[in-house]
């Protein structure tokens, strides 16, 4: 089984790296991808603990980025990551994040019991800082039960504690991927709970400009959402992906409740600048 898209305590998961690849395999996985928001910071500890364990490593990254004032989450596979181009961009990334929580804890110690220290004392050493800290923070002082409450609450998109943060345009990022190597694949682009969804023309624009991939199988999408994706990649000619977007005890979300087949996987390696970290068994 394949799983292209995790999350670990070097972004908004709960799992350190190392404790993902070992969750995989406890899972059964055969490969998995380490997709961490806008970082590249947990592949070294997840590698160790692929050769260990035996499963393939997919490197990779979840990048956030914005087409047409809609939030757009793009996953890259096997890029370079100190890519100059690609690693500002992402770096000018994480900094806004950084910005913004500051911002919105301020907001929130105005009427809750909430410091940016409470918020850092959530965040791993290094990872990249998100609402699910914040979210975190809230649960840990007591207003919440869950981060499930937090966003349906205080930190979705509407609220006054909301504050956005700066992202680059998709086709820019898609650019950004393709220069750096890497192989781009949409992330939950049907999941319409979430907020507006990136049109199907916009897809078509970001094929023409380097996109590979849909993330087709996907908690959030509904088996109608699924077959569309599906309909879209293939008059496009773009790779199907599925995955459990895993942030260990963050979400329910669960390793290899959705997979992506050996074919498309060999696709993605094959259009990579760097490569699965297979096993040598399975070599």
């Amino acid at each position: 089984m394949i799983d292209l898209h995790t999350h670990s305590t070097a972004s908004d998961g709960t799992d350190a790296p190392g404790r993902v690849v070992e969750a995989a395999a406890a899972a059964g996985l055969t490969v998995v991808a380490l997709t961490d928001h806008d970082t590249a910071a947990g592949w070294a500890e997840a590698e160790r603990a692929a050769a260990r364990t035996g499963v393939a490593l997919v490197r990779g990254a979840e990048i956030s980025t914005v087409s047409d004032r809609v939030s757009v989450h793009l996953l890259a596979y096997l890029h370079d990551p100190e890519h100059p181009a690609l690693l500002a961009e992402l770096e000018r990334t994480r900094a806004s994040r950084l910005t913004r929580l500051e911002t919105m804890a301020a907001l929130l110690g105005e009427d809750y019991p909430i410091t940016w220290d409470d918020v850092r004392a959530q965040t791993g050493e290094g990872a990249t800082v998100g609402r699910p800290h914040l979210a975190d923070a809230l649960v840990a002082a007591g207003v919440v039960d869950s981060r499930d409450e937090a966003f349906a609450t205080m930190l979705r998109p509407g609220t006054r504690y909301y504050v956005p943060h700066a992202a680059p345009d998709t086709l820019d990022a898609v650019r950004a991927v393709r220069a750096a190597g890497g192989v781009p694949v949409l992330a939950h682009p049907g999941a319409s709970q979430r907020g507006r969804v990136v049109s199907e023309e916009r897809i078509e624009e970001l094929a023409a400009s380097g996109l590979a991939g849909l993330e087709a199988d996907h908690r959030d999408h509904d088996a109608a959402t699924r077959a569309r994706m599906r309909d879209v990649a293939r008059a496009l000619g773009l790779v199907v992906t599925g995955s459990s977007d895993y942030h260990g005890a963050g979400k329910p979300n669960r390793l290899g409740e959705n997979t992506t087949s050996a074919h498309a996987l060999a696709q993605i390696e094959e259009q990579g600048a760097m490569d699965v970290l297979w096993p040598e068994r399975a070599r």
